[in-house]
């Protein structure tokens, strides 16, 4: 008998919410994270998902080019399209809640699925701590406190007409850049959320295989692992010249207390490092250690801000082992190393990811925002994209390390409360 249940992989019903803002360049590249679950859930009983498609791609009556918003439901190899409307806000906090409601009120409606997780799949282009759900017709980008708001907002309004029902949210797929970060993490986990798929770099659209991503996590079993390999052994484009996806993929584990123990240590090693005298050897040891991990778009040559965000463990690790720093430090960067490390329950990296012939082989687990110069504090915030002005920036006295390394500036943090 327990050979038998060793083997066993126990389903679990999904109800798969896709959020798709095709607002953009990424309309046509990005269909298939809705198109391809027509297929996967014709195979999949276990699979009832949910979409909200803003697009201009052509679709009977509607020629190329007429944007519109389409909520439909896939299930059973067929999608319903249950309504159509002028094009939403997909980078509102109030779009995003009021389809996380419609998301769970499809699992409350259907008792096949009345015990099944719900998952958000969000498909746009994303920066970071920055935020994400860019859309061009209104210039919007949601930040990542009111991306997990809006989950937040969704959730109390479903329990309102809902209050014996189920509210919870178990995953979010961020089917955009840069998503895989301390700060994202730590507004998800805030919300509710217990688990974040996502890539601490770039990807190539239409990046992560939504459909099979969903099935992977219905399946059961070692899904964490199984959510990685699907990204990371993705390919798309013509056989030959085909790429795949992402650079480097995670699943983290937002468990209260992993991520109240990520908080506390990373504010431990911020205020350990301020504490260093200034203009001292020591301060520059951290410096240079910083600089050695590269941040992240490391393929970029246009100016884009994200340079700062630097692989978390590698950079912890590489200040515990410089035994120029003061064992206090070098002590709290192991803590937090530790901790960050604890919460990545699967993980992949390319060494030489796609065209850009760049490493990623220390690219392991989420970002946090470390910049070395003035120029990288918050070098986008004038545009409405701010990555210091959240909850977990604030928690963990990053502005304060900022200042220790010499990278604070004033300016851009203005922008950014602005």
């Amino acid at each position: 008998m327990d050979a038998i249940a060793v083997g066993q992989t126990t389903r679990q019903p999904v109800v798969f919410g896709v959020y798709r803002d095709g607002d953009n360049n990424l309309d046509a590249a990005q269909e298939r994270n809705v198109t391809d679950f027509i297929k996967t859930t014709a195979a999949n009983p276990d699979l009832k998902v949910v979409v909200e498609d803003t697009t201009s791609l052509p679709r009977a009556p509607f020629d190329q080019g007429d944007l519109r918003t389409e909520s439909s439901v896939i299930q059973s190899g067929a999608q319903h399209v249950t309504r159509v409307t002028a094009p939403k806000d997909m980078s509102s906090r109030q779009t995003l809640s009021a389809f996380v409601q419609r998301t769970l009120e499809a699992r409350a409606a259907d008792r096949a699925f009345a015990h099944s997780d719900v998952w958000l799949d969000l498909v746009d282009h994303g920066g970071g701590d920055g935020g994400g759900l860019q859309a061009d017709e209104s210039g919007g980008f949601m930040s990542i406190e009111d991306i997990a708001g809006a989950i937040r907002d969704g959730r109390a309004a479903f329990a309102r007409s809902h209050p014996r029902a189920d509210d919870s949210v178990k995953g979010v797929v961020a089917n955009q850049c840069l998503m895989a970060s301390l700060g994202f993490a730590d507004a998800l986990s805030r919300s509710g959320v217990r688990y974040l798929a996502a890539s601490p770099e770039t990807m190539l659209a239409p990046g992560v295989p939504s459909a099979k991503v969903a099935d992977a996590i219905s399946a059961g079993g070692d899904w964490p692992n199984a959510v990685v390999d699907a990204t990371m052994r993705a390919r798309y484009g013509p056989a030959g010249d085909a790429f795949h996806p992402a650079a480097a993929f995670d699943v983290l584990d937002l468990a209260p207390k992993k991520m109240a123990a990520v908080r506390s240590a990373v504010r431990s090693f911020d205020d350990a490092a301020a504490a260093l005298p200034r203009s001292s050897e020591q301060l520059a040891a951290l410096r240079s250690d910083l600089r050695s991990v590269h941040g992240m778009v490391r393929f970029d040559r246009t100016g884009m801000p994200w340079h700062a965000d630097r692989p978390a463990e590698a950079v912890y690790d590489t200040i515990a082992a410089d035994d120029r720093l003061p064992s206090q430090l070098r002590s709290a960067a192991r803590t937090a190393a530790a901790a960050v490390r604890d919460i990545v329950l699967a993980h992949a990296e390319s060494r030489s990811f796609g065209p850009f012939n760049s490493s990623y082989s220390d690219a392991a687990g989420p970002t946090v925002h470390a910049p070395t110069s003035r120029s990288s504090f918050d070098a986008w915030a004038d545009q409405g994209v701010s990555e210091t002005h959240n909850r977990f920036y604030d928690a963990v006295d990053g502005r304060d390390f900022a200042r220790a390394v010499g990278a604070y500036n004033a300016e851009q943090d203005s922008a950014g409360a602005a």
